[in-house]
């Protein structure tokens, strides 16, 4: 017989052991099914960078543009001039120009030399710059500033406004904040996925949940690239529901609840209420834990799971509505057995009806 899939008989009876060619595990749902699903572990920000929950220590780097200001405790100094007449006082301070620092690290100060600044604290120059000068100026002091900052910066790209490379402030500077200042997100942020790489580990989570959890908006390092990236959420549904089609997700999600709401429930004439069947993959780590008995069976990373919602317990729908959707779910319900027996009498009827129609037109000829 025509059939928009298989039944849910023929689900269950084709379940088999995960390898790494064909074959997918069959899981009811329950509550202890539902409660290690909402326990599986994403990917989190604060996990993967945990050394993002302070704020970055700001050094300066080579290539770096700073200002050195210097004080001294009376005019005449090697940095300060003299009174010129009884009305000025002179001056105490002078500011040198804006330098870069060289490539081995350095810059320039008069009758200082060359002071090693790469690495160091603003705080850390300065002390250096006065030990150097004691004894030459006047009690000196002295100030640091970095006025061109290109080695603590962040690279900011992707769906945002103005894509940029930005310093990174002393204060610390966090995901929501660079994000900002690069103009904000142009994507629906139930659309916005943020990507953070750095050195060698990557993690990407959704915009939303930065949003709802203060602990994934960690600080951003120098050299971190930060991707905002669009990627809408949707899962298909088949079957005995009321639409067959491509269903995107809402701003805040999705349960299985609302996903069989959204295509129109199931349909009286033709659904199994037993047969709600929801397929995805999922880390070996999870289906062992939901299955312990088949942990020794699984080889492969992802095992194909096949979840199986039985309608006609109503605590079933409780559990669908704790029972969360992802990205590329496919959503099924088979068709009623008495189906296939309709669609069989409907057959036998379309090939009789010629029969019928020709005897009856036979009768009233004669």
């Amino acid at each position: 017989m025509p059939s928009a899939g298989p039944t849910a008989q023929e689900i269950v009876s084709n379940d088999s052991q995960p390898n790494a060619i064909t074959g997918y595990v069959l899981v009811d749902i329950d509550h202890r099914i539902a409660g290690i699903v909402a326990r599986r572990q994403t990917t989190s920000l604060a996990g993967m960078f945990k050394a993002g929950k302070n704020p970055p220590d700001v050094k300066i780097g080579v290539g770096d543009s700073i200002t050195v200001t210097i004080w001294e405790a009376a005019s005449g100094g090697l940095f300060s001039t003299a009174s010129i007449d009884r009305m000025t006082p002179g001056s105490r301070t002078a500011t040198l120009p804006e330098q870069e620092v060289s490539q081995n690290g350095t810059i320039q100060v008069p009758y200082a030399g060359r002071i090693k600044v790469a690495n160091l604290r603003p705080a850390e120059v300065e002390a250096r710059i006065v030990e150097e000068l004691k004894g030459k100026a006047i009690e000196p002091q002295a100030v640091v500033t970095i006025t061109r900052n290109r080695n603590n910066t962040v690279t900011v790209t992707g769906e945002v406004t103005n894509g940029a490379l930005l310093p990174v402030s002393g204060k610390g500077d966090r995901v929501l904040d660079v994000i900002a200042a690069a103009g904000g997100i142009k994507a629906p942020a139930h659309e916005s996925f943020v990507r953070l790489t750095r050195g060698e580990k990557t993690a990407n989570v959704p915009f939303n949940t930065i949003l709802a959890d203060n602990r994934e908006n960690v600080y951003v390092r120098p050299g971190d690239v930060l991707t905002v990236v669009r990627d809408p959420q949707r899962f298909t549904a088949f079957g005995g529901t009321g639409r067959n089609e491509l269903v995107p997700f809402d701003a805040a999600g999705m349960t299985l609840e609302q996903a069989i709401a959204r295509v129109g429930g199931l349909l009286d004439f033709r659904a199994d209420a037993t047969g709600v069947f929801l397929l995805r993959f999922e880390p070996a780590q999870l289906v062992a834990e939901m299955l312990p008995e088949r942990q020794g069976q699984i080889d492969t990373p992802m095992v194909p799971v096949v979840y199986r919602l039985n309608l006609r317990d109503a605590n079933s729908y409780f559990l669908a509505r704790a029972f969360q959707m992802r990205d590329k779910d496919i959503l099924y319900v088979a068709n009623a057995p008495l189906t296939e027996v309709q669609k069989f009498f409907n057959v036998i009827g379309t090939l009789a009806s010629p029969v019928v129609s020709g005897a009856a037109i036979y009768n009233v000829a004669r």
